[in-house]
């Protein structure tokens, strides 16, 4: 090694170790306040009175025990479901009926009976349905001490997907469903880019856990995607002879 080499080697030596010894800043402490942020505050929502069963402060009401003033039925005329003692019930003949307001994401609450004297079994005990943007159908039956295919039991997104449980109340007791939903966003050749998903909780138990929606519920066939944008909340009149059931205390929030 050339002398000229040999000082090169020892300048660079003494520069790393200059280097090595150098002192940097260290990062600031974390204190708690660098992980908060305090705007915007959420906006508040009084809760509904839990003796009374009343509607939180900003839900939409769509029946509050004295009309169907809310809903109409599939023509476009007003809703013909009979109102008695705060509830209203399946009138078979008038066919469904819908919601006058159309809706994208919320989370709705409704509550059903069965009639005590109910009869008929699987399918024909008790059938009808809420259907989602007037698209997908979460289906309300009678399932107390009654079988029936899986995918189509009380609390099925209707042929696809089948409850986690099964929370009935017997015949004669009220049943409450807890719907969240969020609606699908499409692509521009009508594709999903987003699917529907569902979360449906019966009497306080959880049937959807946030449930992919494939497309629409067919009874016969299988799914399709339909490109659509808001839409009414539908109610089934499905016809079968058994006795029909009754609603009360339905209002949605908008999400």
């Amino acid at each position: 090694m050339t002398v000229k080499a040999v000082l090169f080697t020892l300048a660079c030596t003494a520069t790393i170790g200059a280097n090595a010894q150098k002192q940097y800043p260290q990062p600031e402490k974390m204190t708690p306040g660098m992980s908060e942020y305090w705007t915007p505050q959420p906006k508040i929502v009084t809760p509904g009175d839990i003796c009374t069963n009343s509607a939180p402060s900003d839900a939409i009401i769509l029946f509050d025990g004295k009309d169907l003033s809310a809903w109409e039925d599939s023509k476009g005329g007003p809703a013909q479901w009979t109102v008695h003692n705060g509830t209203f019930t399946v009138n078979k003949p008038a066919g469904d009926i819908l919601t006058k307001q159309k809706f994208e994401n919320f989370q709705l609450h409704i509550e059903w009976c069965i009639p005590e004297n109910i009869t008929g079994n699987s399918q024909a005990r008790g059938n009808s349905g809420i259907f989602l943007q007037d698209m997908y159908e979460i289906q309300v039956l009678d399932c107390y001490n009654n079988e029936t295919y899986v995918n189509g039991q009380t609390g099925s997104v209707y042929k696809q997907t089948p409850p986690l449980a099964n929370a009935m109340r017997k015949p004669g007791e009220w049943n409450v469903y807890d719907i969240i939903y969020t609606a699908p966003v499409f692509k521009e050749d009508g594709t999903y880019r987003i699917p529907p998903h569902v979360t449906v909780i019966q009497n306080g138990i959880v049937l959807q856990n946030n449930t992919t929606i494939l497309g629409t519920t067919e009874y016969i066939g299988f799914p399709k995607v339909i490109k659509h944008g808001a839409g009414p909340i539908r109610l089934q009149s499905h016809g079968d002879p058994s006795e029909p059931i009754s609603f009360r205390n339905i209002w949605l929030r908008e999400l």
